[in-house]
């Protein structure tokens, strides 16, 4: 169980801007409101007593649940797509797999781009989705420690926000390695790991009890150090940054759904020097080594 405490959210964002401001880059004025605002928030009964006891969820469950929903707006889809599209734009157009494909979100990219789409997935509510989405794909069930695809059958992996779901890098980029033919590609879009240390993870409801996915940081050397033992060369890295956005503070927690994002929201000026310019995602192109 998670106990996820508002006020560890709030104090960890004054704690983060506190730090900023300790080395040098905001002024006393700024330090003292933080102060101030620590002082109330601390005296809030409120948030005294809005504790919520959550549930880790798995992967399957937690898709299953998520995918009646999964497809509308979501700021990350609006920061990976633009820059994986233009990875695989320059690519030539072969056999592509979609790994943990979801709802066919990219499977329909890559197959109106003229590749021949494979998608795997390990929640059947997600394959239902990207099968009617995607009629021309195959769609597999399978787990992306064990893709149920031969050795070298593919030109093309993208993998889009699912290794944060995995407790270690390292099998799933071997199996990606594996599946991919000699000088094919391999783009992954992911959660940047400052950004699940800010408590970026998706919040479901599990017969009513509130549950997060699991998820893991992983740190940006742990993907290099993964591809590197597995042949795989890099080819390019980027670290989309959310844009900044004013808000008026808010006065109440908001519905547990919504946190951490609404908690920010609480204390706006904390959390935008908090999260200012820490990158939201990571995305990786790597490139098998031929022979």
């Amino acid at each position: 169980m998670i106990h996820e405490d508002p006020r560890a959210y709030l104090l960890g964002l004054e704690g983060i801007a506190l730090l900023r401001a300790f080395t040098g880059e905001h002024d006393r004025e700024f330090v003292e409101a933080r102060i101030a605002e620590i002082r109330r928030v601390l005296a809030d009964d409120a948030l005294a007593n809005a504790a919520v006891e959550v549930e880790r969820v798995d992967t399957v469950t937690g898709y299953g649940l998520w995918s009646a929903t999964y497809d509308q707006p979501n700021s990350a889809f609006d920061l990976d797509e633009p820059v994986v599209k233009e990875i695989v734009d320059a690519l030539p157009v072969g056999v592509a797999l979609d790994a943990a494909c979801g709802t066919g979100r990219y499977a329909e990219f890559l197959a109106g781009r003229g590749h021949r789409v494979i998608g795997v997935d390990g929640s059947p509510d997600m394959l239902a989705r990207a099968r009617s989405r995607v009629p021309q794909g195959e769609f597999l069930l399978g787990d992306l420690h064990r893709l149920p695809v031969d050795d070298a059958a593919v030109d093309l992996v993208v993998c889009a926000l699912a290794l944060t779901h995995v407790p270690s890098l390292a099998p799933v980029l071997a199996e990606f390695a594996r599946v991919l033919r000699p000088g094919g590609h391999l783009v992954i879009a992911d959660m940047h790991p400052e950004r699940v240390a800010l408590g970026s993870i998706p919040a479901v409801r599990v017969d009513g009890r509130p549950g997060r996915l699991s998820a893991h940081r992983h740190l940006i050397g742990d993907y290099l150090r993964a591809a590197l033992a597995v042949g795989l060369q890099v080819r390019r890295c980027e670290e989309p940054v959310l844009p900044t956005r004013e808000r008026p503070a808010a006065e109440t927690l908001g519905p547990w759904e919504l946190w951490p994002w609404c908690l920010a929201d609480m204390v706006p000026e904390a959390a935008g020097a908090a999260s200012a310019g820490a990158p939201a995602l990571v995305i990786w192109h790597f490139q098998a080594l031929r022979p």
